[in-house]
């Protein structure tokens, strides 16, 4: 059986809400399930189901703002300067990659790296990384 399971999580990657969905249905049939659920909060990091222009609105009327354009820019400074990123970013644009197609690679990258160190309650060390 292939399923989605679109959950709500606090900061520290604890669900507070979940939907399961049968795996063939959109990602927006889970963040409209979802939506009445979300938290008091400020900010949200989401995934594709997040994009819908619906949603959107939906989180502007609640006063919660999306961190899609706070992770590019970040995604974007690091491809430049981070040395691990950048030599991530600069085998991507050897292989012919489009520059958004990049830069949402490294976004992803940090997203990832910043889940691993709330999960181990660490500091950020670029020496890791």
């Amino acid at each position: 059986m292939n399923t989605k399971r679109p959950a709500i999580c606090d900061s520290q990657g604890r669900p507070i809400d979940l939907f399961v969905a049968a795996g063939q249905v959109s990602d927006y049939i889970g963040a409209r399930a979802l939506q009445s659920g979300l938290p008091n909060v400020r900010w949200l990091l989401g995934n594709r189901g997040n994009d819908a222009d619906w949603f959107r609105e939906a989180l502007h009327a609640r006063g919660i703002r999306a961190l899609r354009h706070v992770m590019f820019q970040a995604a974007l400074v690091a491809s430049h300067h981070d040395t691990t990123q950048k030599a991530f970013a600069d085998r991507r644009r050897r292989a012919g990659k489009p520059h958004r197609v990049i830069v949402t690679a490294v976004a992803r990258k940090l997203v990832i790296i910043a889940n691993a160190l709330c999960k181990r309650r660490q500091e950020w060390e670029p020496s890791h990384f």
